[in-house]
């Protein structure tokens, strides 16, 4: 489990296929901030780029550690096949604060940013979800982008079945997350809110039974 605040911002350094064909997986090495896998063991738990990896090694004194990625995983995330900034989260523990929101690893589905600007301060950023994610998403509600827990401005439901929705980025937020290297058209792994996919199952569950 994690909360969607950020604890640092990694590089994939390297990415090594598993094997010959397109059903192997491939090994990543990540390079952290110093001090960041100090407190890391064999077969925790890191969220990169808000999917949940298990870490196979990791060097302390070097601040790098690898994980094993499935084809699967793969084919449903964006952001772990190739070089570059991810987010790093390190699992929560049961006496850590909960910053953030509930948030399991889990990549629901993958959305296109399609505005990326400065507005004062802040920044916006506008992503359509696919619609197969387009019902979970609520104005205030929470949304997990890259790994990053954020609350949703504003919800714009579209002819096709999908939906945008806008979140504004605090400057802190954009200089400490790899959210600040996307632009349009860039796709980013999306995970609804916990609570928000539990009540449609008890709802769909409930109208099932009652007919």
């Amino acid at each position: 489990m994690f909360t969607g605040i950020i604890t640092g911002v990694g590089q994939i350094i390297e990415s090594q296929a598993l094997g010959a064909d397109p059903s192997h997986g491939r090994r990543l090495t990540l390079q952290t901030p110093k001090g960041f896998v100090d407190d890391v063991g064999l077969g925790d738990s890191i969220a990169i780029n808000g999917a949940c990896m298990t870490v196979t090694t990791f060097d302390a004194p070097a601040a790098r550690f690898t994980i094993d990625v499935s084809a699967e995983s793969l084919a449903r995330t964006v952001g772990l096949g190739d070089l570059g900034p991810v987010n790093l989260e390190k699992a929560l523990r049961a006496h850590d604060r909960l910053g953030g929101h509930l948030v399991t690893g889990h990549v629901d589905g993958v959305g296109t940013v399609s505005h990326f600007a400065p507005v004062g301060e802040s920044w916006e950023l506008r992503i359509r979800a696919p619609q197969s994610l387009a019902r979970f998403l609520a104005y205030k509600g929470s949304i997990t982008i890259n790994g990053v827990s954020l609350t949703v401005n504003r919800v714009e439901d579209q002819a096709d079945g999908q939906a945008e929705f806008s979140i504004n980025l605090i400057p802190h937020t954009v200089e400490n997350t790899a959210l600040g290297q996307l632009k349009a058209g860039s796709p980013v792994n999306l995970e609804v809110d916990l609570i928000a996919r539990y009540v449609e199952r008890m709802l769909n569950s409930a109208g099932r039974i009652a007919s």
